[in-house]
């Protein structure tokens, strides 16, 4: 291969010179030839001492390459050859050795009195290879990169065959082979100076390399054979010969090496796409380089004539169009060396173009495109939100997060999901590309961890797959993410959803989870069983908290609606806000009705600090506290309103300036002096936590108090009650002095009336250790089971009918969340309802462990779609009908996973029942604010739940039906006009309380985040006091304790519950026919410090003609001017009432001997009072008869209520007879005055 001067030699040669030289070659005049070939083949200066006759050198650069590969491939061969014979002969040696010593035994003897020699011999090569192998290894480590200067090395090394390859390029514009100076030419000294550096990099893989023979014959030491030795003959002879030097581009194919050495590349996708990359690049950059070469120089047998003039760039279009098979003809190979190498190439090179180029383009494609890293912007907050991302939770959580009515949200959300989005979700994504990011990746993974910054992040929120088929799996999940995040941050805060209630206590095992931090958990299957056993005692309350806790746009109606009422109400939230100065030293009543009266705010609790010495530092949340506390210096205030931009009136108010304004949008801020708070609005509350009451040496700072200590303020009041006060109030059952010993059970047949309620008094365990619940000794299962006839006999009403369908196998949705609110120690035990559950006897079994501590608990082991087991439980005599399934997420198809639950609840609504006893069918319990005269039943205003006259058609009895997918809420009601895309909170079902999905608990991770107090309130609101205390207990022992009355434990039944307020009769009945909302609540907080906070309204109440619809809607805080009907219940607050249970328990005793409980007792009910109290000798006689019978026939082991003996407070049910113009005024409502125990207690208790 001759080099030739290119048609574009700089040294003055031109194309028709070049003609002239080829047509002298032709003539065979060699005179001619010589003179010809002096003047243009090689380019001519006279500074170079060059051959003057142009002779070409190409084969002394190719030889020194040649000679340099197959020498050392000869002695090496030539070596292992000389090695091997050596070898042999030894062995040989060896074997005739060890053949003489068995043949000649007498000189062993000898040979071993002198091992010396042969050691010494062993000694000499043994140091040698010693030697050579400390050298190689120091050489292994200089190549291999294992330590900081291999690395460097191996990197320099790369750069410079690169930079050779540069100087390659650079050249490859000049003529193949030219004159050069050495000392003038700057390019020929730097590829000097990197080529000595080859040769000595050379050299150590060489010693390190253990197989010579392979090393000889790789590529990289190919390379250097070619291009290595041709810079040193350029340097003798003073020429430059382009040649082999495009051999260096084979070196990229280490380029995937270095960035793995630099810790670049990490995954097995980026790794495989370099090596790709740098394969097809360094095989297309060679190839055009040979070309290059033999299209310039021309074929050696053809004299070099046939050359054509290329730049090295077009050789390198050439190969492209070649492999890609289009082959323009633009240009092409002319000789027969570039047409033999285009023949093999392309086989070669189609073979890579067709399958690397493809696999290129898949791994590009495939790589994430949201593989970034945030960047965090100054002074502004961001969150990580992870977990199950999909575009409907998603669009749930960005819709009440970025709500208007949350002011300005200065909080970048940054999503982390392994999965992309698709494209519906990426819409989402960047219809809020201002507040919203997605980055691919694990929370498991560190590195991903570190892409969203999430030390830097304000908090973590997870989420959970409210519909998956396996929630402790779930839950397991996003435990491991809480592992995960903790472990990269320990002091990121965590806000999780949670599936289940007993997974909970998994997350008090990280040592790191701290909610005096900030880190909640929320369990959707106890907020959900929360929610709707409130429900069971207020209907419709599920429905106003849950609107509270969401943001709502508010949806203007003209027309008069029910709709437009309901509607006004959604749009008010819970917002926190600091209490303006000017409400210092006021009581809690007081600037409640200040702010409701003259800001239009509704305040029902706040942060209280304490201001003994050893609480100080700790702030407690008081729910609707009393007259008793006053208002402190930066007290915070939870209030219900519209916006946050109204909640900021009670921080600005100012009564110097804001006392004489009647328009609350006035309320601005003033120039008044007043103390800097940090501002919070709707931001989360700075509050370090709050306490649960108890002993405050062992009391935690969170959970919500809903009624202060009575020493807590200047008017302190003693704390402890005299033992008089303790045995009327039926409550403090152990004094400190006393003996904490049980009460030996007796028979209550046995036991006298007066005998009976002295033995209440004794020291028994009535209460959970905590005293937020009651609390009886477990029961087996099979007590508390009941047969459909002995549930007919029971004449259950009053109670609580829980329809549940599940099996053997089904998930357990956490029963004991249902039971405990209905539990809660701010009732009396009159008040309870008893709990009927109607279902798989298999299911409750499981179940049954987490509920065998609770009273008044029944099973009827059936299934809620008989009817009969439905007439057994006296469904049509019961307070409410919950419908639950645990089988709801095993079906695919979201259309069917309710199907069980709405076909419960058409069976239920279509039932028919007989009135024969539709007079048990009044309230079952009614609450007395306290200071009213009990002695007048009728005066009571105040009933947790108020029931229809006659209960004739399924469709008027209270239920509540848990739906999975909110699209089915349809289903439920045949006469609603909802249209299947409207959102739940917008449908009848939902406004009614007769609905409940779990769906609409997503609104708490942002209000949760936005106010860490949120979740402390609603938890207590409607789980009956669950405190952080509790939860450690469960977490221990997954079931109650029982735990003996203190004066610690009974204070904490002092607390707040809802109820509601009936105004058709009782001392509000005067505001109940016009009159206006705000005067009743004025009225109410001042005469009974009951709070109101809404309006339970029948749905066609506003129509001027009667309806016979009873369903009701759920109207939120409305306005001071709102108009009431007497039919209306009002939502309220109610303190605890302390004598409720003395005053019970003398009115129940003085009837429970003037009744009968035969189950044809109808025509006894409704004996006036006077004429029941005449026949008390004789009901009692007839009363202890029928007991009797009862107890021979069902046998002395059956008790439904085992623990009735011991906490004989009878529930009264009271009835009075109505006119039949106030019947149709209140809708055949009625009120209650005689006092009917229900048939089931009294058999237990007589």
């Amino acid at each position: 291969m001759l080099a030739e001067a290119d048609g574009t030699a700089p040294h003055g040669s031109d194309g028709s010179m070049r003609t002239s030289n080829i047509n002298s070659n032709i003539n065979p005049d060699s005179s001619i030839l010589i003179s010809k070939m002096e003047d243009v083949v090689i380019p001519f200066s006279s500074e170079v001492p060059c051959d003057n006759n142009g002779q070409r050198m190409w084969w002394a650069f190719l030889a020194s390459s040649m000679v340099t590969f197959f020498g050392g491939l000869f002695i090496i061969l030539i070596w292992r050859t000389l090695k091997y014979l050596w070898t042999v002969c030894c062995h040989c040696n060896i074997k005739s050795k060890e053949a003489q010593k068995v043949s000649n035994p007498a000189n062993n003897q000898a040979a071993d009195k002198g091992p010396k020699g042969p050691d010494e011999k062993e000694e000499a090569p043994a140091s040698e290879v010693g030697w050579m192998t400390s050298v190689k290894d120091w050489a292994g480590v200089m190549i291999s990169a294992q330590t900081l200067t291999g690395r460097v090395l191996v990197v320099l090394v790369f750069a410079l065959s690169i930079g050779a390859l540069g100087i390659y390029f650079i050249d490859s514009s000049d003529p193949i082979e030219s004159c050069q100076n050495f000392y003038k030419d700057f390019t020929l000294q730097i590829d000097m100076a990197f080529n000595v550096f080859f040769l000595l990099y050379f050299g150590l893989r060489f010693i390190a390399a253990n197989d010579k023979l392979w090393f000889w014959l790789e590529v990289n030491s190919v390379v250097d054979f070619f291009t290595v030795p041709p810079v040193f003959v350029s340097v003798y002879l003073n020429r430059s010969w382009l040649g082999l030097r495009f051999l260096r581009a084979l070196r990229l194919i280490q380029f995937s090496e270095i960035l793995q050495f630099l810790n670049i590349l990490k995954t097995s996708n980026s790794i495989k796409l370099v090596n790709l990359c740098s394969i097809f690049i360094s095989t297309w950059l060679t190839a055009a380089g040979f070309i290059h070469l033999v299209e310039n120089s021309g074929d050696p047998w053809e004299n070099f004539e046939n050359s054509q003039s290329l730049s090295y760039w077009e050789c390198v279009y050439l190969l492209m169009v070649t492999m890609s098979t289009v082959g323009y003809g633009d240009v092409y190979a002319k000789t027969t060396l570039g047409r033999l190498f285009m023949v093999f190439f392309i086989l070669g090179g189609l073979a890579m173009f067709a399958s690397y180029v493809p696999e290129i383009i898949e791994l590009i494609g495939n790589r994430k495109k949201y593989g970034g890293s945030y960047s965090a912007v100054n002074g502004r907050k961001h969150i990580v939100v992870c977990g199950h991302i999909t575009l409907e939770s998603v669009s749930n959580f960005l819709k009440d997060f970025l709500h208007k009515d949350r002011d300005d949200v200065n909080v970048e959300i940054v999503f982390l999901h392994n999965i992309s989005p698709n494209l519906e979700l990426e819409a989402l994504f960047k219809r809020h590309f201002t507040q919203v990011e997605f980055y691919q990746g694990s929370v498991l993974n560190p590195h991903d961890l570190a892409r969203v910054k999430i030390e830097s992040a304000d908090a973590c929120l997870i989420l959970a797959n409210k519909y998956c088929a396996d929630p402790d799996a779930e839950d397991a999940s996003n435990i491991m993410r809480v592992i995960s995040i903790k472990n990269y941050h320990p002091k990121i805060r965590i806000i999780t959803q949670m599936l289940q209630y007993h997974n909970k206590a998994h997350l008090l095992n990280i040592p790191s989870w701290n909610w005096k931090e900030g880190d909640d958990a929320i369990c959707l299957a106890e907020l959900k069983a929360g929610f709707i056993a409130q429900s069971c005692l207020a209907q419709g309350l599920s429905t106003m908290l849950a609107n509270l806790f969401s943001m709502r746009s508010f949806i203007e109606i003209e027309e008069d609606t029910w709709q437009k009422y309901y509607l006004e109400g959604v749009a008010n939230e819970m917002y926190t806000e600091y209490l303006s100065s000017a409400f210092v030293g006021l009581s809690f009543p007081t600037v409640c009705e200040l702010c409701y009266v003259k800001l239009k705010l509704l305040l029902i609790a706040i942060e209280y600090k304490s201001e003994q010495r050893e609480s100080r530092s700790r702030k407690r949340i008081l729910i609707n506290p009393g007259n008793h506390v006053k208002m402190q210096e930066g007290t915070l205030g939870f209030f219900i309103a519209s916006d946050a931009k109204e909640v900021k009136r009670a921080f600005f108010y100012c009564k110097a300036c804001h006392d004489d304004i009647s328009d609350p949008k006035r309320i601005k801020k003033c120039g008044c002096k007043r103390p800097k708070y940090k501002y919070n609005g709707y931001v989360r509350s700075p509050a370090d936590g709050a306490t649960t009451p108890g002993n405050s040496g062992s009391q935690k700072e969170t959970g919500v108090r809903f009624k202060a200590d009575c020493n807590l303020v200047e008017d302190e009041h003693p704390s402890t009650l005299s033992p008089k006060k303790k045995q009327r109030n039926g409550g403090m059952r152990n004094s400190p002095n006393c003996s904490p010993k049980m009460m030996s059970r007796h028979d209550p047949l046995l036991i006298p009336g007066n005998e009976q309620i002295e033995n209440m008094d004794m020291n028994v365990k009535r209460y959970d250790s905590t005293g937020m619940f009651h609390w009886c000794p477990s029961k087996e299962i099979e007590k508390v089971i009941l047969t459909r006839s002995e549930a007919s006999m029971t004449v259950l009403s009053g109670h609580v009918v829980v329809c549940i369908f599940g099996d053997g196998t089904s998930a357990l949705v956490g029963l004991r969340n249902l039971v405990m609110p209905l539990r809660a120690s701010n009732f009396h035990y009159h008040e309870l309802k008893p709990i009927v559950f109607v279902g798989s006897l298999d299911y409750l079994r499981r179940e049954w462990e987490t509920l065998h501590n609770f009273p008044k608990v029944s099973i009827l082991p059936g299934t809620p779609l008989s009817r009969a087991d439905l007439r057994a439980v006296n469904i049509n005599l019961c307070d409410m009908c919950v419908i639950l399934s645990a089988n709801q997420n095993n079906i695919e198809d979201a259309s069917l996973q309710d199907k069980e639950c709405i076909l419960a609840s058409l069976n239920i609504k279509s039932m028919q029942f007989d009135d024969s006893i539709g007079v048990l069918q009044a309230n079952s319990q009614g609450f007395t604010p306290p200071g009213m005269d009990r002695s007048s039943p009728d005066s009571s205003p105040v009933h947790s739940f108020v029931r229809q006259a006659s209960v004739t058609t399924g469709s008027n009895i209270p239920i509540i039906t848990e739906l999975v997918n909110d699209s089915n809420v349809q289903f439920l009601d045949q006469d609603d006009d909802d249209d299947p895309d409207t959102e739940l909170y917008l449908t009848q079902p939902f406004a009614c309380g007769t609905a409940f999905a779990v769906s609409v608990l997503d609104s708490l991770m942002s209000a949760t985040y936005f106010n860490d107090n949120i979740l402390t309130l609603i938890r207590t609101l409607v789980t009956g006091g669950a405190t952080p205390e509790l939860e450690a207990l469960l977490a221990e022992e997954n079931a109650l304790r029982g735990g003996y009355s203190t004066p610690q434990t009974l204070a904490n039944r002092d607390r707040c519950r809802v109820a509601q307020l009936a105004l058709y009769d009782g001392p509000f009945a005067d505001l109940g026919d016009g009159g206006c909302y705000g005067d009743l609540f004025c009225k109410a907080l001042k005469t009974y410090n009951m709070l109101c906070f809404g309006i339970y309204r029948l749905r066609d109440a506003h129509l001027s003609a009667p309806s016979q619809c009873t369903k009701r809607y759920v109207i939120t805080n409305p306005p001071y001017e709102f108009e009431l009907v007497p039919t209306d219940l009002i939502f309220c607050l109610m303190q605890f009432d302390h004598n409720a249970g003395q005053s019970r328990t003398s009115l129940s005793h003085s009837s429970h001997s003037s009744h009968s409980s035969s189950k044809k007792s109808s025509s006894v009910h409704s004996i006036p009072p006077t004429s029941r109290q005449n026949r008390s000798s004789k009901t009692r006689e007839a009363r202890d008869k029928q007991n009797a019978t009862r107890m021979n026939r069902m046998g002395q082991e059956k008790k439904w209520f085992t623990d009735e003996p011991d906490n004989a407070y009878p529930r009264n049910i009271q009835i009075k007879p109505m006119s039949t113009h106030m019947a149709n005024q209140v809708n055949q409502y009625k009120s209650t005055s005689s006092l009917i125990p229900p048939i089931r207690e009294v058999e237990d208790e007589c």
